[in-house]
C-alpha cells in the first residue's frame, strides 16, 4: 500500500490510506485491489480519533499491519508461519515502526492464550476463515478479544467469483462442484476449505454476537481485466472498484467479500 498519508495534529494525524487522487500507476494499481478495505479502515480510524490497539490474525508479512503502524497504531500480528513473521519484522524495521509491531506465532483458534480478552480495538482477519479447521471457533476467539465497541474487518473468498472464474475458463465440472458443495469447494484438490457469499459470511459473524455494519466486494474487476487494461488507466479502475464495491450484483461476484462488524 505504501506509507500512510500523515496529516498534522491529533486526531487528524491518522492515515487516509485510499489516495483517490493519485495518478501514479504503481500506487493506484495496488490500492485498486484493496481500496474498499482501506476506505473502511480509514473511516474507523477517523471515527476513533486515537491510537488503536490492533490485532491482525493471519497477517503474514504485514501488508496491512505495517501501514497501520505507520499511521500511529500498535499492531500485533498472529501468524502460524515463522518465515512470514520474520519477513514482517524486517518490513516493520525498514518502515521505522518496529517498536509498534509485535509478531506472535500461533493460530487463530488459539487467540485466547495469546491475547487478553476484551483488549483489542480493531481486529483484522483476512483470508483466514476459508482455510481454518473451525471458522466458528476463530470468530468466537476474535469476538472475545475485542473490547465492547471494537471492530472486526473480515475478508473471505467469494463463492460466486470462483464459480464464474472456473466456468469462463472452461472448467465446467469444477464450477458445478463449487455450486453443489455446501462449503463451496471445487473438489478434493481445492486449496480452500470453504467459500462464502454475503449471507453465509454475515451469519457466521452474527452468530458470534457481532453486528455487521458493512459488506463490500473486493476485486470486483481487478482480477478480470488483462494487465494492459489495468495499466492503461489505474485511477479509473480504482474509482470503479470503489463504486461497485457496495452495489449488488457487482459486490456479490467479487473475488473476496469484506465484512466490517462490531462487538456491541
Amino acid at each position: 500500500m505504501g506509507a500512510a498519508e500523515q496529516r498534522p495534529g491529533a486526531p487528524g494525524r491518522y492515515a487516509a490510506w485510499v489516495d483517490s487522487t493519485s495518478t501514479r500507476p504503481a500506487r493506484s494499481l495496488v490500492t485498486a485491489r484493496t481500496a474498499a478495505v482501506w476506505q473502511v479502515l480509514r473511516r474507523e480510524q477517523e471515527r476513533q480519533g486515537r491510537e488503536l490497539t490492533v490485532l491482525d490474525v493471519g497477517g503474514g508479512t504485514g501488508g496491512f499491519a505495517v501501514p497501520l503502524a505507520e499511521a500511529g497504531h500498535r499492531v500485533t500480528v498472529v501468524d502460524a508461519s515463522p518465515d512470514a513473521l520474520a519477513a514482517l519484522d524486517r518490513r516493520a524495521a525498514d518502515a521505522g515502526v518496529a517498536d509498534r509491531v509485535r509478531a506472535v506465532q500461533g493460530d487463530g483458534d488459539a487467540l485466547g492464550g495469546l491475547v487478553a480478552p476484551g483488549s483489542v480495538d480493531l481486529i483484522l482477519c483476512h483470508a483466514v476463515l476459508e482455510v481454518v479447521d473451525e471458522p466458528t471457533e476463530v470468530v468466537a476467539a476474535i469476538t472475545a478479544a475485542l473490547r465492547p465497541g471494537g471492530a472486526l474487518s473480515v475478508l473471505v473468498a467469494g463463492r460466486a467469483a470462483a464459480v464464474l472464474g472456473r466456468a469462463v475458463n472452461g472448467h465446467l465440472s469444477a464450477a458445478a462442484a463449487l455450486v453443489d458443495d455446501p462449503e463451496g469447494r471445487a473438489g478434493p484438490r481445492d486449496t480452500l476449505r470453504r467459500r462464502y457469499d454475503a449471507t453465509s459470511a454475515a451469519a457466521l459473524l452474527t452468530a458470534a454476537g457481532l453486528t455487521v455494519e458493512e459488506i463490500h466486494g473486493v476485486r470486483v474487476l481487478a482480477d478480470l481485466l488483462p494487465a494492459a487494461v489495468v495499466e492503461s488507466d489505474p485511477q479509473l479502475l480504482l474509482e470503479l472498484e470503489l463504486s461497485l464495491a457496495t452495489q449488488p450484483p457487482f459486490r456479490d461476484i467479487a473475488a473476496q467479500l469484506h465484512l466490517f462488524a462490531r462487538r456491541p
